[in-house]
């Protein structure tokens, strides 16, 4: 089980770079699915393994510019917190109702994220201009903003494992005026942090295999290093719809939908992608 969980790793780490999305709304359910892993022992594992390796990512879109780290900041102020207090909540409700009140949680973050991805989606399509590259400066109602998104994202991570790219990288591209890119590298350079406070609660309550972690680190880093490549180079509109893609997905996945499914959701992602690289680029907006 070794190789298998660095090819997972690899697959994650490249999904991870690219959008920020994908890593444990898909790496909980394959240690599940794929590989025998209890549910809260695979959230567990997940976090440890994407602090580690998202720090690596926020890394490298910090030095390639795709970082606004005041943003990040702000956000960590209540998302590292709330990660506790979900990690908490996840562990006692595993004590007193077994696993399968998280899988309930799971569902219900799945359709959120299916109706979220698709408004994002047409958002690419109808009117769509491109953000301006122009510093973005905070504002009262920015900051609040980012402290809401952290409370709310930060519990959310703590007691699914889900929601650092799905729940965070929505909401800044639907709250924030920023381009796709930033939006990517902001929200992995928050989540290296956040995911450190969230996996060290996590390992203190004996729910992380380290042998699991450092397979999926020999190919998630790697991975994410050649992801963070491919964002600065994707339009913005393309990069939007990649992102929604693998919303989707994670979602249809959280909704344990059958594989077909799954599939075909795919290649409709395909479809959009390519539909999109066909129409002319938009101008940025002017600041």
């Amino acid at each position: 089980m070794s190789w298998e969980l660095s090819a997972a790793g690899l697959l994650i780490g490249l999904l991870v770079g690219m959008t920020g999305m994908g890593g444990g709304s898909l790496m909980t359910p394959l240690l599940v699915l794929l590989f025998g892993f209890s549910p809260s022992v695979a959230i567990g594992t997940d976090i440890l393994h994407g602090a580690v390796f998202k720090s690596v990512g926020g890394i490298r879109h910090r030095v390639l510019g795709t970082v606004h780290a005041r943003l990040s900041g702000w956000m960590l102020l209540t998302s590292a917190p709330m990660s506790l207090v979900g990690v908490a909540l996840a562990t006692w409700v595993r004590d007193n109702y077994g696993d399968e009140s998280q899988d309930v949680m799971a569902q219900i973050l799945g359709g959120a994220l299916i109706v979220g991805a698709a408004g994002l989606a047409a958002k690419s399509f109808v009117n769509f201009r491109e953000s301006s590259d122009a510093p973005f400066i905070l504002t009262g109602r920015d900051r609040f903003a980012a402290l809401a998104i952290g409370f709310f994202g930060g519990l959310i991570v703590g007691l699914t494992s889900v929601g650092t790219g799905v729940f965070f990288g929505l909401t800044m591209l639907f709250v924030f005026p920023l381009r796709s890119a930033k939006v990517v590298g902001t929200d992995i350079f928050h989540a290296a942090a956040l995911l450190w406070v969230a996996g060290m609660g996590h390992l203190y309550a004996g729910n992380v295999d380290l042998g699991a972690v450092g397979w999926l680190l020999l190919g998630s880093v790697p991975g994410v290093l050649l992801g963070s490549q491919v964002t600065v180079r994707l339009p913005d509109r393309l990069l939007r719809l990649a992102l929604a893609t693998v919303l989707i997905l994670s979602g249809i996945k959280l909704l344990d939908a059958p594989n077909v499914v799954l599939l075909a959701a795919a290649v409709a992602g395909v479809a959009l992608l390519g539909a999109a690289a066909a129409r002319p680029r938009a101008q940025p907006e002017t600041p």
